[in-house]
């Protein structure tokens, strides 16, 4: 049996996670949690760098059968979130762990600030690429980063000053040692001007105008749309300039916006594709070449409590300075349309959808998106929505025909498996 105790936020170990730790052979941990658990002088200690060598010396130690005491592994507050129980369970068996969780970080830091935590969205970028976070923090009112070396306060707050994100950022360093901790409001830029040092804890980052939300009955992000490909009527547009809901229909369906990706809403128009890839906890950025097209994207936006980064300029020479984006939308281009799908396709992750009134522009946006190695396929949609005529009868009036084109990008192949 390996026994995982959570340390806690500076309290001390219980009276019976005190005890096993006392008969304990073998004891794993990081440097500060030995110090302050003190553990017996004859166990044998292994501090926490790599975690596969410290796997291999407990795997070692319970195949030896002749040790002098049970395995005990000390790991921050609650080691079932985001912790190493996850690792430990993956090589030994959950049914060899005996787990004794201590309050979290995250429930600590919400704690210090007297706010619920059940909607906030967790997210870890400790040994992870700081990209899902940021996209996450742009998308979401309420999120907790668990950070590491490279991926701290200074560099969450660079990327979202970078991006105009209108958030706060709260460091809460040394949690539970009564002379060093320190919860800290701050901006984005604030953050970034800092060094921070190796204690931080944890970063909360805050839209302070939506931290209190109402009573939840599932805990985490609000969940998914309950619907989509809304109605052109629940948006402000300008003559009928918008994509139609059939359109948007298959649009989403073949971005796929989820949360901590970062998807383009090029020639955003009414920003209704941005919106609606707000909605399903995307981060957007929409482009936009005229300024009131701006102006109503964020209106849009405002109106359906969902968060948009909109930059005003025309593609694509405005895209050079954006972040690259998982998935994009395009919903406009002219003559420009060929070069503006040769960018978004180069920098794209995963997929380019393009939305064309005008046939003549198909082969060279289908040229375009293959050039940068993507599978292509489109369709033409053409549809006839009900319209009341006198009598109370209906007729079929038909929209306008539009070409959707898509391309996605082939997963990389691996050597040895099959495709």
């Amino acid at each position: 049996m390996i026994t995982v105790v959570g340390t806690g936020t500076g309290a001390p170990l219980s009276p019976e996670a005190g005890g096993v730790l006392a008969g304990a052979g073998l004891v794993v941990g990081a440097g500060r949690h030995l110090v302050a658990a003190r553990p017996p002088e004859r166990a044998e200690q292994v501090v926490l760098g790599p975690l596969a060598p410290a796997l291999d010396r407990i795997e070692r130690y319970l195949d030896d059968g002749a040790h002098g005491g049970p395995v005990v592994v000390l790991a921050s507050g609650d080691p079932g979130f985001f912790g190493i129980v996850r690792a430990l369970a993956g090589r030994f068996g959950s049914e060899r762990l005996d787990v004794r969780p201590a309050v979290s970080s995250v429930a600590t830091a919400f704690a210090r600030l007297g706010l619920p935590w059940d909607d906030a969205v967790v997210v870890s970028a400790h040994g992870r690429d700081l990209r899902t976070a940021v996209q996450v923090c742009r998308s979401q009112p309420k999120v907790a980063v668990l950070t590491g070396p490279g991926s701290g306060p200074a560099e969450l707050g660079a990327a979202l000053a970078h991006r105009g994100a209108e958030r706060v950022l709260v460091v809460a360093s040394a949690l539970g040692d009564p002379e060093r901790e320190r919860v800290e409001r701050v901006t984005p830029a604030d953050a970034a001007a800092r060094d921070w040092g190796t204690a931080v804890s944890v970063v909360l980052c805050l839209d302070e105008s939506r931290t209190l939300n109402p009573v939840r009955t599932v805990a985490g992000p609000v969940a998914g749309p309950d619907r989509w490909a809304l109605d052109e009527s629940e948006f402000a547009h300008r003559d009928s300039m918008i994509s139609k809901f059939e359109v948007r229909a298959l649009a989403l369906a073949r971005i796929g916006p989820r949360l901590g990706e970062l998807v383009w809403d090029v020639g955003a128009g009414s920003g209704s594709v941005a919106v609606e890839c707000a909605r399903f906890g995307a981060a957007v950025t929409a482009v936009e070449k005229t300024r009131d097209g701006c102006d109503r994207v964020l209106a849009n936006a405002a109106a359906h409590g969902v968060d948009v980064r909109v930059v005003h300029g025309a593609a694509p020479a405005v895209l050079s300075g954006l972040d690259d984006p998982d998935a994009v939308f395009i919903g406009g281009g002219g003559r420009e349309l060929p070069a503006i799908v040769t960018v978004c396709a180069r920098r794209a992750r995963r997929a380019v959808v393009i939305a064309m009134a005008s046939l003549d522009r198909v082969p060279a946006a289908r040229d375009a998106l293959t050039a940068a190695g993507f599978a292509c396929d489109g369709v033409l949609l053409q549809s006839s929505r009900l319209a009341p005529l006198p009598g109370d009868v209906s007729r079929l009036a038909a929209t306008n025909p539009v070409f959707v084109l898509w391309g996605v990008r082939p997963p990389a192949r691996i050597e040895g498996v099959p495709q």
